[in-house]
């Protein structure tokens, strides 16, 4: 068998893959990475400063490849804890989480970001610049500047984003939802693919009403943790297909329209 970490490296300079979509919304990801660990990191521009859900895994800095991210006021949020979606928050001075993880992003340490699980070799298809040693992998720490809640505001400017603490995957997990366009920037708790509702701090329990909530916003577009953007149809059907493989023996299904 192969040594994975005799695999080619990339070059930094492709190492990031940045997309405009619609709705002001830029899609920014680390497309040598395999695509269940590829964190999606999501920038919205506003008239006064910039959003920033996500920073993906830090071994390739974000700012230094994509200097616009600096180049206006700018608040990078995390979407919940984990290694993959926090990597490059400690290069933003405005960093924002939801109180329940706090301390992760204070004191990443392996086992509390899941890197001790998941940060493993062969989730790259290209090598980082440098190569890449699990054991060497570290989440630089970036506390947060703001801690924020359930209905608390993100106001750019022009465009406004309410926070929805949607715990589940993590405790302090959250998603921004932005009434006046029907975009959803949901992190882990929805997205199509795999749901992960079994890491040390999941609660499935939680996850379910996490989904019962979720499902009865008028989404237009949603813009997941990982994989693919998807439309309100598809949203219904991933919450719905995930309360029912939750479902035990003989409770009602979610509902249907």
């Amino acid at each position: 068998m192969a040594d994975p970490t005799e695999r080619p490296q990339a070059d930094a300079r492709e190492w990031f893959r940045v997309r405009a979509l619609d709705h002001g919304v830029t899609h920014i990801d680390e497309h040598f990475v395999d695509p269940f660990y590829r964190c999606n990191i999501w920038h919205v521009r506003g008239r006064d400063r910039d959003l920033l859900m996500d920073s993906g895994m830090g071994v390739v800095s974000l700012v230094e490849q994509l200097p616009w991210l600096s180049a206006r006021p700018l608040l990078a949020v995390a979407s919940h804890a984990h290694f993959d979606h926090i990597g490059n928050h400690h290069e933003f001075s405005d960093r924002a989480c939801h109180s329940a993880e706090a301390h992760i992003l204070a004191d990443p340490r392996a086992d509390r970001t899941l890197a001790d699980r998941y940060a493993v070799v062969d989730m790259f298809e290209r090598l980082p610049p440098g190569g890449y040693r699990q054991a060497d992998y570290q989440v630089i720490a970036a506390p947060a500047t703001r801690l924020v809640e359930a209905g608390d505001v993100i106001d750019l400017g022009d465009r406004v984003f309410e926070v929805m603490h949607v715990p589940g995957h993590s405790p302090g997990s959250i998603a921004l939802w932005e009434k006046a366009t029907g975009v959803l920037l949901s992190g882990d708790a929805v997205y199509d693919g795999p749901l992960v509702d079994d890491a040390y701090h999941s609660d499935i329990p939680l996850y379910e009403d996490t989904m019962r909530r979720l499902r009865e916003l008028p989404v237009n577009a949603v813009h997941g943790g990982h994989f693919p953007s998807f439309g309100r149809d598809r949203y219904r059907t991933l919450i719905d297909e995930y309360l029912a493989g939750k479902r035990s023996p003989g409770c009602p299904a979610a509902g249907t329209d």
